[in-house]
């Protein structure tokens, strides 16, 4: 009888209002201690029935296992470290990304972790910590550069790890990323098609690595679509609203406004309008825009912009899997993964009846 013995002694009734343990799961299913654990841990050698009974007295009390405890047995924390910016926030996209690495992390073990930071301060910091604390069995990373420090430092003290965004540093890593290239190159064409020819670009900023992938993507379709560049190098998606604004209102009322733009995010697409509202010039009339956006907010807002969706949620759903493939030793050659954007057809007006 699993957990029964005619002379096992009686389990002690929890203290009320305690942190629920397996000593609390033993005393309300009768079973004993070592029955429980190894029930929750899918023993090979417990009953079918025993496991789902203790699996469902576990659900209802909230049971989590000690952290602590874990780690003494096992050497791992049980927790993915997901290291973000500030900018990220601003971005709007912490919330979709932490959405989408939760759910594939439910399924699991793991717990998540959101380790905040500023891009000001040393990027390296958390992830130094992390390493020199074993605060994590892995860790997501965003904002990549060419040649990232976080991905050698990483990669010499082997843990596990994924990244949003790509490096060029020789050394394959598992990640995930969003096709900026393509999105630089189609929204040449979506302007083109309008019948714009002078083009403007708010980029990422020239550090990052997906700045070279977007500004090739543009210049590409500049070439092959016969359109040309109008200098806007002053600000750029990592500047403040405020500063973002102000710089194009000026580009806007000068002698080289271009007619056409793109915008490498949706928050600095706002920037845009004001700017060129500011410059008392007209969306639609005066100049087409193309937006990058991890969400609908811009076409409710403005339905005249063209916008590519970025679908940050399948961002960190994809991140996750990845990360955990690494901590299972798979080739970090078969975690790698790269969505494309979409086109996002325009906000069609809800007419009310009578009018």
């Amino acid at each position: 009888m699993e957990g029964r013995t005619r002379n096992r002694p009686a389990v002690t009734p929890p203290t009320e209002g305690a942190r629920p343990t397996l000593k609390t799961i033993a005393f309300m299913t009768g079973l004993g201690i070592t029955t429980v654990s190894r029930a929750l841990k899918d023993a090979p050698d417990i009953g079918a029935e025993t496991k789902e009974r203790v699996r469902l007295v576990a659900k209802q009390i909230g049971y989590q296992p000690n952290r602590a405890g874990v780690r003494l047995r096992t050497g791992k924390t049980n927790v993915i470290s997901l290291v973000l910016t500030l900018e990220e926030e601003i971005m709007g996209i912490t919330s979709p990304m932490v959405i989408g690495i939760t759910e594939i992390l439910a399924g699991t073990p793991y717990h998540l972790v959101v380790t905040p930071y500023s891009s000001s301060k040393d990027p390296l910091g958390p992830i130094r910590y992390i390493l020199d604390t074993g605060a994590a069995d892995g860790v997501i990373i965003s904002r990549m550069e060419p040649h990232d420090p976080r991905v050698t430092l990483l990669t010499e003290r082997q843990l596990p790890f994924a990244t949003h965004g790509r490096t060029e540093m020789g050394i394959v890593h598992p990640y995930h990323d969003f096709d900026n290239e393509r999105f630089g190159y189609e929204a040449v064409r979506k302007l083109v098609e309008r019948g714009r020819r002078r083009l403007v670009l708010l980029e990422p900023p020239p550090h990052l690595t997906f700045h070279s992938h977007m500004r090739t993507g543009f210049e590409r379709g500049l070439k092959d679509f016969g359109a040309e560049s109008v200098s806007f190098h002053q600000v750029n998606i990592d500047y403040s609203l405020v500063a973002i604004r102000d710089a194009f209102e000026k580009l806007m009322g000068s002698s080289d406004a271009p007619d056409g733009i793109v915008s490498g995010s949706g928050s600095g697409a706002i920037a845009l309008i004001a700017g060129i509202e500011a410059a008392r010039k007209k969306l639609g009339e005066d100049a087409d825009m193309v937006s990058k956006v991890p969400s609908d907010f811009l076409r409710w807002l403005r339905p005249e912009v063209m916008t590519m969706y970025e679908d940050i949620r399948v961002a960190g759903r994809e991140l996750a899997r990845a990360v955990i493939g690494h901590i299972e030793g798979r080739p970090p050659e078969t975690l790698q993964s790269l969505s494309q954007p979409e086109f996002q057809p325009p906000m069609q007006r809800q007419v009310k009846g009578g009018e």
